[in-house]
């Protein structure tokens, strides 16, 4: 399968990569604006599985002409793309009468906006034989009755956007033979939860999550479209 991944510098995005990559039948386009931590990943991709299919593009979501060029490479590398991941996130936490006009710029182009455009852009490339597979990663914080946190309006909100898109173009998408789903996170350890929480220890791991990911963007779509799906071990 040839696979993109948003966000493959860190975190969820760094250990799917990892993990995907150990089967060389997948080719992987691992998008991060650190060229530097993809060469990286790259390394250790090859260092686990000497066959690993893994191209780094080093790409800045929030530029139009960095995502054009983005998809340019991938075009010029495969005929098909079967998954996309959008799993690239900002994070802004601050109190709602702070936030800046400058904050929500940010977090919505990167959350929202970007994902849309990608798939915009890679839709042409989603026609191969078998169901290609979009799968957004959100947040459970962007649920409708899950439990919410001061300081983190704008990132919430715009992974509420993203669960929504996802049942648009779920919709939209269907006679397309392309399944769109949304992953909503609870608390994984990793740098933006950090970030977010100083100090504080998520019961699930990158890895673990990861793990979790992978099959699900292998396989999940062959049984659901449109589906937003809470992974989270608090209640609600």
């Amino acid at each position: 399968m040839n696979i993109v991944i948003t966000g493959a510098s860190r975190g969820i995005g760094y250990e799917l990569v990892k993990q995907l990559s150990s089967n060389s039948q997948h080719t992987l386009f691992m998008l991060s604006r650190n060229a530097m931590q993809l060469e990286k990943l790259k390394a250790a991709c090859l260092a686990l599985s000497p066959s690993a299919r893994v191209i780094p593009v080093p790409c800045d979501l929030s530029d139009e002409q960095s995502l054009k060029a983005a998809v340019a490479l991938i075009s010029k590398n495969v005929s098909s793309i079967d998954i996309l991941v959008n799993n690239a996130g900002a994070l802004v936490n601050k109190p709602f009468a702070s936030i800046l006009k400058s904050d929500l710029e940010y977090v919505y182009q990167v959350n929202v906006f970007s994902p849309i455009r990608l798939i915009q852009e890679l839709l042409p490339l989603m026609n191969g034989k078998q169901r290609a597979h979009i799968v957004n990663i959100s947040s459970i914080g962007g649920v409708q009755g899950s439990v919410k946190f001061a300081g983190l309006s704008a990132y919430s909100s715009s992974k509420a956007a993203l669960v929504c898109l996802t049942e648009c173009l779920a919709e939209e998408l269907k006679e397309k033979n392309i399944s769109i789903n949304c992953l909503a996170l609870g608390a994984v350890q990793t740098e933006m939860l950090e970030e977010a929480f100083p100090g504080y220890k998520a019961p699930v791991s990158a890895s673990e999550m990861a793990h979790f990911i992978a099959d699900f963007c292998l396989n999940a779509h062959k049984l659901m479209n449109g589906k937003i799906i809470p992974i989270s071990l608090s209640t609600p």
